[in-house]
């Protein structure tokens, strides 16, 4: 694999991971989360690891072959995501 199209993927993947952790985090009438919380938290922070590594490779991808549009813009979407996987796993961190 080529790590030019790694946003691309990660971005792809970080969204479905995304939609599983937003909904597994909803709370039951029992006051239990729908998916556990140890599987959200690992799952949130695979995902912000991805997207992170993702920028980085996007970013020095863009420094060398110059400004493209939607690789770009999947590479700050991937800042965006990864941005908001941490503030997810920060939230769900039981204190």
């Amino acid at each position: 694999m080529k790590t030019i199209n790694f946003p691309y993927i990660a971005l792809a993947l970080s969204a479905c991971l995304l939609l599983l952790v937003i909904k597994g985090s909803e709370v039951n009438s029992d006051g239990t989360t729908l998916l556990p919380l140890l599987t959200l938290l690992v799952v949130s922070e695979f995902s912000f690891f991805v997207t992170a590594i993702a920028v980085y490779i996007g970013s020095q991808n863009i420094k060398a072959m110059g400004l493209k549009s939607i690789y770009s813009l999947a590479t700050l979407l991937c800042l965006v995501l990864s941005i908001q996987f941490m503030l997810l796993g920060i939230k769900l961190w039981p204190l």
